[in-house]
């Protein structure tokens, strides 16, 4: 035995000496997205954003567009939309869905329980004070080139990336001999965008510079600068937020000269061009603080610039390392690659790392703390009137944004929401009053930067209420990963007023004897009544029973150790027990969606939200849960694997949960299909645009916020009460693989490598020694974490 043990020794240490060199060969691969073309689209161009600006650049030969953002550039204005007359039917509305007159009740909800006024202006509110997310402005260059006409111009040797690690975009060709390079990116030192454009031939440079946008819109030249302002439509016939942004160069060489709209730039070596931009957000002093920015911007070297930026960036980027094996197709175009993908998905075993970097660069790149959470477009927009408003949904898409944050480490990226939900408040108790007679705080489906808590302009998706619970959740989540007892304190009266909310709204179903939720609905679903009318109205639909079964139960735990609140911990402790089961198990074997046994109008939904126990919350698992599991496993079946791109992440989340990493993977694959449409879309077909931006369609980051998630989890799982070490590793990534410094809850940093698909070597540093339960290669352990300092 001993001499067997030995040799398996030997055999393990060679094959880890091999390892070692296979990941270190892996990891030399840059991780970047790569063309051999200019953008053909807007979704096909670099994102780049420092948490405030983003900046999109389509590399073109003769001219390019920039598009350029700032994530608090909002239309619209503070409204109050609430029918405050609404409460006073909520008797009869109940009285209807205890008789089974779903469809009743539903008429009178789209009555007296939508917003008042235009809303949200059904997902089009540019116009409307509700407003729109918008772009700020588009830079164009224009170039002329010495010796060639300038039209139809076919550059050699073009080549336009983007690198992840250090988060600088690139873009290089040939014309006439002449080498040009731009080099861009959006400063985590100086918060401004910089453009760098060079010649390997002196006073080769020749390009005009303007800046305007789709309306209301001031440009033109002054003061040795190029400037853009206005005011953007508040909805009520006024003026809303202010911008200004100005551009200015420095050169190498050459000539720069002021027309009335441009910048003008003649036989230069080199160019540099600066952006600073600014919203009256919160800001009164807006314009000065811009020109503050500029000001100490070009007195800095463009090396110093750089070199501060990849610094500042690589704090957070840095935190995490993965390779999930040897094959690496990285040498292709990126949307050849995608292609590639689709034919063979285990000979790229590359792509899905770049992907889940790509996804905690976008993260990184559009949340800042102190600043707003990414809205459904991150922070990058090409349009006045974006999809849906580019709002917050918080019926799932705001809360998918910010799944990977925590494992993903990143935690700090979490705060923005924070704020953001104690913003709500206010608002939302004035809504919960309005519609309910409620206490605590709700937020419905649609909120923007403007506080609106109403309900939607429609019954059927605009009534929903997981709101404050999910958020609740996400906010949760912080805690247990960072076991920040101070920030749980922070955010205990928030989670206490959703709770209070959820509890106003239960009443006692006499089929059952259970408290639940009345009137609610399922997330954007609607089922066939026994008339054979069609109905989105109910009474506790199994999210509300998971969310308030999963709230009460934090809030409750919070207020015991908080020491706080203890009449309200005993009384809401009480009321968990009459709460529905996380599930109740339908005649087909699958998960009921609704109290009642209904028939879905639509079996292939997108929404799964009666899975919500399995994920994010931990009250479905395959070990705790056996029975739930296997019945959400059969619902999942039953809704198929395709469709948007947040649903396909979603669906790999849950496959993950129940430890089918073939099937987890089998969603990757469907969600890494490249497209290039942009109409809306509700059903099957999503996937990536061949920037790696996910498509609904259109461009919504959720895709890939839940996508990262996703590979996280498949990786590392830590809700179920202890560490699961490749809980859900597909066949694809067995071979040789590893991890360094993705994060578990209860503040643990987790390092492995895996042969084979078992696990080598690991370790789980904390900044406290501690026992912490693992689970490796099938087997349950008590490890000693190693210490590390914060």
């Amino acid at each position: 035995m001993r001499k067997s043990h030995s040799s398996y020794l030997l055999i393990s240490q060679f094959l880890l000496l091999i390892f070692f060199l296979s990941t270190a060969a892996a990891q030399e691969h840059p991780q970047m997205l790569y063309y051999t073309k200019p953008a053909g689209q807007w979704e096909e161009t670099l994102p780049m954003g420092n948490g405030r600006l983003g900046m999109m650049p389509d590399g073109g030969v003769t001219n390019e567009n920039i598009v350029l953002n700032d994530i608090t550039l909002w239309s619209g204005s503070p409204q109050d939309a609430n029918n405050y007359g609404a409460y006073k039917r909520l008797p009869e509305v109940r009285r209807l869905l205890l008789e089974g007159k779903n469809d009743e009740a539903q008429a009178i909800i789209n009555k007296d329980f939508i917003c008042k006024g235009a809303g949200s202006g059904n997902g089009i509110g540019a116009k409307d004070p509700f407003g729109s997310y918008q772009v700020l402005a588009n830079l164009h260059l224009q170039f002329k080139y010495s010796g060639v006409a300038n039209t139809g111009i076919s550059p050699d040797n073009y080549s336009r990336k983007l690198l992840l690690n250090d988060a600088v975009a690139h873009c290089s060709y040939m014309v006439n001999g002449v080498t040009y390079t731009r080099e861009y990116f959006t400063s985590f030192g100086d918060d401004a965008d910089v453009i760098r454009i060079t010649a390997d031939k002196p006073g080769q440079i020749n390009l005009s510079v303007s800046i305007d946008r789709p309306e209301r819109f001031t440009a033109g030249a002054n003061n040795s600068r190029l400037e853009i302002s206005g005011q953007l439509d508040n909805g009520t016939g006024g003026n809303g937020m202010r911008y200004y942004g100005l551009v200015k160069a420095k050169l190498k060489d050459g000539k720069l000269s002021y027309s009335a709209n441009a910048l003008e730039i003649k036989d230069a070596t080199e160019v540099i061009l600066y952006v600073s931009a600014k919203t009256d957000y919160k800001d009164p002093l807006y314009k000065e603080q811009a020109r503050k920015i500029m000001d100490a911007v070009l007195a800095k070297p463009y090396a110093q610039q750089k070199q501060e930026h990849t610094r500042n960036y690589q704090k957070m980027f840095n935190r995490v390392n993965i390779t999930l094996g040897t094959k690496n197709a990285d040498g292709l175009p990126t949307d050849e690659r995608l292609a590639q993908f689709q034919q063979a998905p285990q000979s790229d075993t590359g792509l899905p790392v770049l992907f889940f970097q790509f996804g905690r660069y976008l993260l990184i790149s559009s949340i800042r703390v102190g600043l707003l959470p990414p809205n459904l477009q991150g922070l990058w927009a090409n349009q006045i009137q974006t999809p849906w408003n580019s709002d917050y949904h918080v019926d799932l898409n705001l809360q998918m944004c910010h799944w990977p944050v925590e494992v993903a480490n990143l935690s700090e990226l979490d705060l923005p929401l924070t704020e953001f939900v104690r913003g709500l408040m206010k608002n939302g108790s004035r809504t919960a009053k309005a519609y309910y007679n409620a206490d605590g705080w709700i937020a419905h489906v649609i909120v923007n930067v403007w506080g609106f808590t109403e309900p939607g302009e429609a019954a059927s998706w605009g009534s929903t209420k997981v709101g404050p619970g999910w958020l609740s959740n996400n906010l949760w989540r912080h805690y247990l990963f960072t076991q920040d007892k101070a920030y749980l304190r922070s955010i205990y009266p928030i989670i206490k007023g959703a709770a209070q909310f959820y509890n106003s709204l239960l009443i006692k179903d006499p089929k059952t004897g259970w408290l639940v939720t009345s009137p609610s609905s399922s997330p954007e679903n609607a089922f066939y009544m026994p008339n054979g009318h069609v109905s989105s109205i109910c009474i506790g639909p199994t999210i509300d029973n998971q969310i308030i079964r999963e709230l009460f139960s934090n809030v409750v735990y919070a207020a015991s150790l908080l020491k706080q609140d203890p009449a309200f911990e005993k009384y809401l402790a009480a009321r968990l027990t009459q709460i529905p089961p996380a599930g109740q198990v339908a005649s087909d074997g699958r998960l009921m969606e609704w109290l009642e046994d209904y028939k879905e109008t639509e079996p292939h939904h997108r929404h799964i939200s009666h899975l919500y126990g399995l994920y994010p919350a931990s009250l479905i698992t395959p070990e705790g849960t056996p029975a739930l599991a296997e019945a959400s496993r059969k619902t999942l079946e039953g809704r198929g694997d395709d469709g948007t791109s947040w649903s396909l992440a979603y669906k790999m989340l849950f496959w993950a949960r129940l430890h089918d990493g073939n099937r987890a993977f089998k969603l990757y694959k469907d969600l890494m299909r490249i497209t290039r449409k942009t109409d809306i879309n509700y059903g099957a077909g999503g996937g990536v645009y061949p920037n790696l931006l996910s498509a609904g369609p259109p461009f919504q980051i959720d895709g890939n916020c839940g996508g990262t998630a996703a590979i996280a989890e498949m990786l590392v799982q830590s809700h179920a009460g202890f560490i699961d070490l490749l809980p859900a590793i597909p066949d694809a990534w067995k071979e040789t693989g590893e991890v360094k410094g993705l994060k578990a809850q209860g503040n643990y940093t987790i390092n492995m490598k895996w042969h084979e698909g078992k696990i080598t070597d690991f370790e789980i540093l904390a900044p406290f020694s501690k026992k912490v339960k693992v689970r490796v290669n099938g087997i349950m352990k008590l490890v000693n974490t190693k210490k590390v300092r914060v």
